[in-house]
């Protein structure tokens, strides 16, 4: 279950970065390498840090294949999709709430302690988007004032997993749910304009 939430997040984030490119007018090779840099990019710096090389994009072959494919679906359908930027930030919010749950559930099986494991969740979850936003030229969703929720409900989803864990409640059906409601989450922020709190102003 674990490996199909992994591989699910990476086709999600692949797809958000292969639209993205399509978006910004890359060629082939553009689409691809945004694609796989987006899905991979937050789960190659989470088993850097965890220690764990080389990391499991280098030796599982799906790991490539998976955003491969993204990228070649997102090259075939994008001519029907009609709303480009619509369908980037629900591919985004899909792999937010995916990777934020693999992310933590990998950092607990490696012996962190619930927090550092939430917050190595969290970079899973944002660290592709990071990657492919930069080299797109665009302010990361992470730090662009004004954005809607973006790493508040990834950081609850983590937090709610890894307390869950640390409660020995932990399980694939909860994993999923988890992951469920943090795509909900922002794609309600996405639609009713929901924002995180501000330093206040004098």
């Amino acid at each position: 279950m674990h490996a199909a939430l992994e591989l699910t997040g990476i086709f999600a984030f692949g797809l958000s970065g292969a639209l993205m490119a399509i978006r910004r007018d890359f060629d082939v090779v553009g689409i691809a390498t945004l694609a796989v840099l987006t899905a991979l990019g937050g789960g190659i710096a989470r088993d850097l840090v965890l220690g764990a090389t080389p990391p499991l994009a280098f030796t599982r072959w799906e790991y490539l294949v998976v955003p491969l494919a993204a990228a070649a679906s997102a090259l075939v359908s994008h001519p029907q999709l009609e709303r480009l930027s619509r369908s980037l930030l629900v591919c985004d919010a899909a792999g937010l709430g995916l990777f934020c749950v693999s992310g933590t559930v990998t950092a607990l099986d490696h012996g962190l302690a619930p927090l550092a494991a939430a917050v190595l969740g969290l970079t899973t979850a944002v660290g592709g988007g990071v990657l492919r936003d930069v080299i797109a030229r665009e302010t990361p969703h992470v730090m662009r004032a004004g954005s809607e929720l973006y790493a508040v409900p990834a950081f609850a989803g983590a937090g709610a997993i890894a307390l869950a864990w640390a409660l020995d409640a932990y399980g694939p059906m909860l994993g999923a749910v988890t992951a469920a409601a943090v795509f909900v989450v922002r794609v309600l922020a996405l639609r009713r304009g929901w924002h995180g709190p501000r330093a206040l102003r004098r």
